[in-house]
């Protein structure tokens, strides 16, 4: 009555904790039961049978007999398999059974069991917020925890497996063992050197591949990553139209700053620039093209640009003049007086050269009057005085008949 208790006791724990397995090589998660299965032994006792056991546990081998126990570690059910309530990492190892037939027939069975526990699903911690083109770039920190077998941790991009080469793919990795439980920390730190013209929003992702063979793999969540491209400074080209920036008055001018980075940085602009000044910062829209649709006096001087991409510092552009022609022949004249008081003052000397020209003519004219009329005066003159003279000589002439006819 009591054996029949027992056997059905054990039927129960069978049939909670699985089916018996009989496959040479036994894998079993940690903390689960495990029966092994004693083959060629009889169903019910009387029985003949021994079990051997070489695991962590042991220094040598643990011999159990036909309903024998160990602790709490092992027990030999009445059918004669062997159960393990609760597997651990100690309990790995060989176990053998050698069971012999009422007919005599000598049966063994050899068992190696390897234990596993599957970890936490990994993460990436501290992920970057962007990755530099060209330049070694830490992506993040792939972290498993609470798995055993170690496994190993890989990374993926877009899909795609990432080789460590130690050049454009590096990993730095950790392993940590627990000191009470045995169980298993990896870490996988990535770094990457991505090449110009890539992607500019890659995806990245790690994977934990457990130590045992059959056992699928855990995926951690994707980041997608934003790209920037630095540029340098001289990659900064400042473009200005009409070519060398000299303009007629009221005449247009257009500035397109060029900034070949990914994503495109923010631009932003400044007058006067020097090499003692950092120059004046104009408060525009941050747009690549500056539109200086009448130039005046006030739009005269140098400009440049500046690239801004967030988290990196500016780089500035070339500096370019921007001046007004005069209305003469002569060209442009950069860093002279504008345009409009050149018309100015060209007006009011013309005029005020006019006017000279005008009295200059006048007084030609009034002289030339003046002298003709003197010299018809002069004639006038000189006529009145002949003509004294001769009525002076006509009235001598008859005297002196006169007194010619009066003589002895």
């Amino acid at each position: 009555m009591a054996a029949g208790a027992a056997a059905g006791a054990w039927v129960l724990v069978l049939s909670l904790w699985g089916s018996v397995v009989g496959d040479q090589n036994i894998t079993a998660r940690i903390g689960k039961p495990l029966v092994l299965n004693c083959k060629g032994a009889p169903k019910k006792p009387p029985q003949q049978l021994e079990w051997k056991l070489n695991t962590g546990r042991t220094e040598a081998w643990k011999i159990l007999s036909s309903q024998g126990g160990w602790d709490s570690v092992a027990h030999v059910l009445p059918n004669g398999s062997l159960l393990l309530p609760a597997v651990g990492i100690q309990d790995e190892g060989t176990f053998r059974c050698r069971a012999t037939s009422r007919n005599g027939k000598e049966t063994k069975s050899n068992y190696q069991v390897r234990v596993y526990q599957i970890p936490r699903k990994p993460e990436i911690l501290d992920p970057a917020s962007e990755l530099v083109a060209g330049v070694p770039s830490k992506v993040g920190t792939c972290v498993s925890k609470g798995g055993y077998p170690a496994g190993t941790l890989s990374w993926l991009s877009d899909g795609k497996p990432l080789i460590p080469d130690g050049k454009g793919v590096s990993v730095k990795e950790e392993t940590r063992r627990h000191p009470e439980t045995g169980l298993f920390t990896l870490q996988s730190q990535l770094m990457v050197t991505l090449a110009r013209g890539g992607a500019l929003h890659p995806t990245f992702s790690c994977s934990f591949i457990p130590g045992l063979p059959r056992r699928r793999a855990l995926q951690a969540a994707p980041i997608q990553l934003n790209v920037w491209e630095p540029v340098s400074v001289e990659e900064v080209q400042l473009i200005v139209e009409p070519e060398g920036g000299a303009v007629t008055p009221g005449g247009a001018v257009t500035l397109t700053c060029e900034a070949p980075a990914q994503p495109p940085p923010q631009i932003h602009w400044i007058k006067d620039v020097s090499d003692l000044e950092k120059g004046i910062p104009l408060p525009l829209s941050p747009s690549p093209v500056l539109l200086l649709p009448e130039v005046g006096p006030q739009d005269q001087g140098t400009y440049s640009c500046v690239a801004t991409h967030p988290g990196h510092g500016p780089q500035e552009s070339r500096a370019v003049s921007i001046s007004i022609m005069d209305t003469g022949e002569e060209g442009p004249t950069a860093g002279s007086v504008g345009g409009p008081a050149l018309g100015t003052l060209a007006l009011a000397l013309g005029i005020l050269g006019g006017l000279g020209t005008a009295a200059l003519l006048i007084g030609i004219i009034v002289w030339q009057r003046r002298r003709h009329r003197g010299e018809e005066r002069k004639a006038a003159e000189n006529q009145e005085e002949e003509e004294e003279r001769a009525e002076l000589s006509q009235s001598e002439e008859p005297e002196a008949s006169e007194s010619n006819a009066g003589g002895p």
